[in-house]
């Protein structure tokens, strides 16, 4: 992981809210059409864990994207996200809404992006993270770049990294012991 500011660890301890691009972010960014037109996406089981850790701890977990996806709700369900929004045009009107719903402030929270479209909302919030594969504009604005990719790992890094900055790790493991 890449530390792009230098008070990034300050601003992991304080964030309420990790809201998230779909895809190259929860998935590789692969769509898969099968002969019958149905679409098919693939998410990465360690990122849904890393979700539910932070759920677990007290921090909210949302997605944002502008495309319609069933399989993204079936996911969404699976993890208990309560914050879906898709068929999005303006990202920043849906964080606004957010912020009115939430009661969390614009600088608690966490934007995950990799591409163009996310480039206004990851200005808009207080921590703007690349995945390690995002277009180099969206790289160049995030405070964090993750070493893994997205739909591979990125979600469980910045979730670890998150936990631990505020000191709930520990609470989380008691989970598994």
């Amino acid at each position: 992981m890449i530390f792009r500011v230098s008070d990034v660890k300050s601003k992991l301890k304080q964030v309420k809210l990790l809201l998230l691009d779909v895809d190259g972010v929860m998935t590789d960014g692969t769509i898969i059409y099968d002969d019958n037109n149905i679409q098919t996406q693939t998410f990465y089981v360690r990122d849904g864990l890393g979700i539910r850790l932070l759920m677990l701890a007290g921090i909210e977990v949302g997605v944002i994207t502008g495309r319609k996806s069933d399989a993204l709700h079936h996911r969404c369900k699976n993890l208990n996200i309560r914050y879906i929004y898709d068929s999005v045009k303006n990202k920043v009107e849906i964080l606004n809404e957010v912020i009115a719903k939430t009661g969390i402030k614009a600088e608690d929270i966490a934007y995950m992006g990799d591409d163009l479209p996310d480039v206004s909302i990851m200005k808009a919030v207080g921590i703007p993270i690349a995945v390690a594969d995002a277009h180099e504009i969206i790289i160049e604005i995030s405070d964090i770049v993750t070493s893994a990719k997205g739909g591979s790992g990125a979600i469980r890094e910045i979730s670890e990294a998150i936990l631990k900055a505020q000191n709930r790790w520990n609470f989380v493991m008691e989970r598994f012991k």
